[in-house]
């Protein structure tokens, strides 16, 4: 018996946003029901269970099956039948036996054998006729009475086809467990049963599901983080986002999740919240923090609330899920019973930083001390590297300070909210710049600074900050000093929104008013930033920009290495294949700015994922790719870099369905942010992961689609985004060879013009020998692909080197050199296996089989045909052949390799390349 739900898949344009993340629990749940027996779900309050159950009662009623279903309810618990009552409604009365008829003459809790046979006889002669599925939700609210007539059913059931999915809250709320016992779920069920507990959401999922509801990508990130992943606590939370300028911030908590959490939290035991409520209050928590801090039985405690789902153990660091239960558990307590616990806290604090700012939160009035100290642990903090304090510090310092030292108040306001932007907290930069603009005595420089944290903070949606910068232009005035960065900034912002004839132009003057102001920072990160847009425009000067702005002193690195002429030299030396080079130089990178976190270790971890998976270390390049990705989501960056990131490593060696979700996402994020630069680079992903699973029409639209934008843009440099030899592969694989021929001269071209590195010529060789073997110059083909397989292995791109070995396959097999086709894919299996390149490897084991039979000429040309786009109809016309003839040849097509559908073979063809 095939037990389907259509809706469960990984694509997001297939599936409803609300089963987002859940297809591994609806296989699992299939997987049960399609022999018989039960499925217990499990999960906290708000996970999804309903929503599961909603998918699979859909799919059951599109097959035809009786669904019965019924939601406990606590004022129903105690309502003898209530439940049962419920269900024997949704059947027609003339079929319900005697016993059922009338629930009110059956008998008193419990009911007698009569009820219980009945209910038994009524599901069975149901079962007879075709599939019952029962559908319960809520269990841990149904009422004792209706639980043992469905119990007794459930014990004695064999027949397959009754089946049942009961859904229960775990762990329990304290009212729960106040109510009378409730029937184990499994007991509700035939057996045999599956237990699942319904995991939280991971965060792209989330991402989706909020998208649904009209939310930002950019909001996914810290959403994720504040609900654990709970789809209806991110839901309730999401309305409590504001837009301010462009970039998503959290506002006050709303009462309905403020009581969602309680009523969690309160389920607890009271010295289990007590404990809870002390790691709450405290900097960084730890077991052996709170013993000290007098909460002996902490390990026992923390234990317990992570049973119940509350916190988690990270590296010993106490972290609580989701992470608005710190606030929640803090406001149940008093401020005076707070003030204590700082105290106490700050007494066993072993690093003065945290000991003076727990000092500073036991007191809640201005001291001119106080605030002092906390400005020293600011400056100690920053030294040490420990950024993630300083913003926290300097405005608790702000709160702090008398109104005698009125002007250093704002001093330090003005560098909260710069700490802020440069470690991405935007509530705590969105308060202090709130605060300073409040001010009418806050001089202008103060002002444009706090106005450029704020744009510092918009990521790659700095199309939304346009009124934002013309209240900074109009602060600054003619003052070059306070120009020169603003300048910077909009360089930064034409870039990112493709105008980069604009930003090139933004970030000269940036360079000629850092220069009159003695600005050498904002000068050199001017001139990096100047040298980027040279370069993709095709301008030869930009070597010279860059080495000029190289001879610089560094920038000090306070959260904007990013920017730095080091950084993009990196970032060069990747586009001109000097990967060793890259790499030693972005690991270096990696151990400045990993402690203070932030935009500018997510741009490291990114351009090291970029190299490494260029370079085919394939590990390597997922660990720094996901490592990016949490630290975009816990920063609440803008996701589009880091879905491309990830895309791309999928590609190299994960899997190839998640690197089209995380493109397709990519590309949506990108366009919701109006961000140019990445909408290309995700466009790219899709069409590489479309053209490797078989989609060459979806690859030709998305690869098409990047080609007019970069034109749009002016951008001409071939060696930035590598594209054109995936188009090339793709017109040609379409029988496009004209346009194909055009794209590739194009390429070509400017890479000669520009004097462009061997990596792309190679490609441009790959894709020109792809364009040969489509059209039947099979042996000039294959000499161009050895010689690009050989400049890719002194490249070391063993990726690109295996690649090539596998077009130089196909194109041996269609010659008919069987051996040496498979020679080649073997030697290419080698290499990818080497370097763990997991998608690659499918594929070359597929082209390295044997295969049954080989295809004759016929064959081979409908089957290429087919892989064009043309229907059955179209092949007879253009062969001279019947359409009974192209069927039947298909047929023997599908069996010799091994295939179903067009779409297996469009794919099995493109996966031999």
């Amino acid at each position: 018996m095939t037990w389907g739900i259509a809706l469960a898949t990984d694509d997001p344009a297939h599936r409803p946003a609300r089963l987002a993340g859940r297809t591994d629990v609806l296989l699992a749940i299939e997987a049960r029901l399609g022999s018989g027996g039960g499925v217990v779900l499990t999960g906290p309050s708000g996970i999804g269970k309903t929503a599961i159950l909603d998918a699979v009662a859909d799919a059951a009623h599109e097959r035809g099956e009786l669904v019965l279903r019924v939601a406990g309810a606590p004022t129903e618990r105690w309502v003898p039948f209530s439940a049962l009552a419920d269900l024997l409604a949704q059947l027609p009365h003339a079929t319900l036996p005697e016993p059922l008829r009338d629930l009110a003459a059956a008998g008193a809790d419990p009911p007698d054998l009569r009820l219980r046979q009945a209910w038994h006889e009524l599901l069975g002669a149901y079962g007879r006729r075709g599939n019952v599925l029962l559908l319960i939700d809520d269990a841990q609210w149904i009422d004792a009475a209706s639980a043992q007539v469905i119990g007794y059913s459930a014990r004695r059931t064999s027949n397959p086809r009754i089946r049942a999915v009961v859904a229960q809250r775990w762990p329990e709320s304290a009212g729960e467990r106040a109510a009378p016992p409730h029937p184990r779920a499994g007991n509700l069920t035939p057996p045999p049963v599956t237990e699942l507990t319904v995991p939280p959401l991971r965060a792209d999922d989330l991402a989706e599901l909020l998208a649904a509801h009209g939310l930002p990508y950019r909001a996914a990130g810290r959403l994720y983080a504040d609900s654990g992943g709970n789809p209806y606590l991110a839901l309730a939370l999401a309305g409590a986002f504001v837009d301010r300028g462009g970039a998503w911030r959290p506002a006050p908590l709303p009462e309905r999740v403020r009581a969602l959490l309680r009523e969690r939290i309160y389920g607890l035991p009271l010295g289990v919240r007590d404990t809870l409520l002390v790691a709450s209050l405290a900097t960084r928590p730890t077991v052996a923090q709170l013993r000290l801090a007098g909460r002996r039985d902490a390990e026992r405690d923390i234990r317990l609330a992570a049973q119940a789902g509350l916190v988690t153990m990270d590296g010993g660091l106490v972290r609580f899920t989701p992470s608005v239960v710190a606030t929640v558990v803090a406001d149940t307590a008093s401020l005076h019973r707070r003030a204590g616990i700082h105290h106490r806290l700050a007494s066993v604090a072993t690093d003065p930083v945290e000991a003076t700012r727990h000092r500073a939160l036991a007191g809640d009035f201005p001291d001119a001390d106080a605030a002092r100290s906390l400005v020293a642990a600011a400056e100690a903090a920053l030294a040490r590297g420990a950024r993630g304090l300083v913003a926290d510090l300097y405005l608790l310092a702000a709160d702090r300070t008398p109104p005698e030292l009125h002007r250093q108040r704002l001093d330090w306001l003005v560098a909260a909210a710069e700490a802020a932007a440069a470690t991405s907290r935007p509530e705590l930069a969105a308060r202090a710049a709130d605060a300073l603009l409040a001010d009418a005595d806050a001089p202008r420089g103060h002002r444009v600074r706090a106005r450029m944290a704020v744009i510092d903070l918009a990521g790659q949606a700095l199309s939304a900050m346009d009124e934002t910068f013309a209240a900074a232009l109009a602060d600054a005035g003619d003052d070059p000093a306070l120009l020169a960065p603003l300048r910077l900034r909009l360089a930064w912002q034409a870039m990112v929104e493709g105008a980069r004839e604009r930003g090139a132009g933004e970030a000269a003057e940036a360079i000629t008013l850092a220069e009159r102001a003695g600005d050498t920072a904002t000068a050199a990160m001017a001139g990096a930033v100047l040298a980027q847009m040279e370069r993709v425009l095709g301008r030869p000067q930009y070597a010279d920009t860059l080495k000029r702005a190289l001879a610089l002193p560094d920038p000090p690195i306070t959260g904007w290495l990013h920017l730095t002429p080091r950084y993009v030299a990196a970032r060069f030396a990747f586009f001109d294949d000097e990967l060793e080079a890259a790499r030693a130089e972005l690991l270096r990178m990696l151990t400045v700015v990993e402690p203070g976190g932030g935009e500018e270790l997510f741009e490291v971890l990114r351009s090291l994922a970029d190299v490494t998976t260029r370079a085919g270390r394939c590990r390597e390049a997922l660990d720094f790719a996901h490592r990016a990705e949490a630290v975009a989501e816990d920063c609440g960056l803008s996701p589009g870099p880091s879905w491309y990131t990830v895309a791309m490593a999928e590609l190299a060696g994960g899997s190839l369905t998640r690197a089209l979700a995380y493109a397709r996402r990519g590309v949506r994020a990108s366009e919701e942010e109006h961000d140019a630069i990445y909408l290309t680079r995700n466009l790219h992903a899709v069409g590489q992961a479309r053209l490797r699973t078989g989609d060459v029409r979806g690859a030709a639209a998305a690869l098409r689609r990047l080609r007019d934008l970069q034109h749009a843009q002016r951008i001409s440099d071939p060696s930035v985004v590598r594209w054109h030899d995936d188009f090339v592969t793709a017109l040609a694989s379409l029988g496009a060879h004209e346009e194909a021929a055009a794209a590739l001269t194009a390429a070509r071209a400017a890479a000669d013009r520009l004097g462009r590195g061997a990596g792309t010529r190679a490609r441009h060789g790959r894709a020109a020998a792809d364009l040969l073997a489509e059209r039947g110059e099979h042996d000039r083909a294959v000499g161009l692909l050895q010689d690009t397989a050989a400049r890719f292995t002194e490249l070391g791109q063993p990726i690109e080197y295996g690649h090539s070995l596998l077009i130089a396959a196909q194109v041996e097999r269609r010659r008919r050199r069987y051996a040496s086709a498979r020679s080649l894919a073997e030697r290419a299996l080698a290499t990818f296996t080497a370097v763990g390149a997991t998608p690659w490897i499918a594929q070359a084991t597929r082209a390295a089989a044997p295969d049954p039979a080989e295809l004759t000429a016929t064959e081979a040309r409908i089957a290429a045909l087919v892989r064009a786009g043309a229907s059955n109809r179209e092949i007879a016309a253009q062969l001279f052949l019947s359409i009974k003839t192209v069927e039947a040849t298909l047929t023997r097509v599908y069996r010799k390799l091994g295939v179903r559908s067009r779409t297996q073979l469009s794919s099995r063809l493109v996966q031999g390349l």
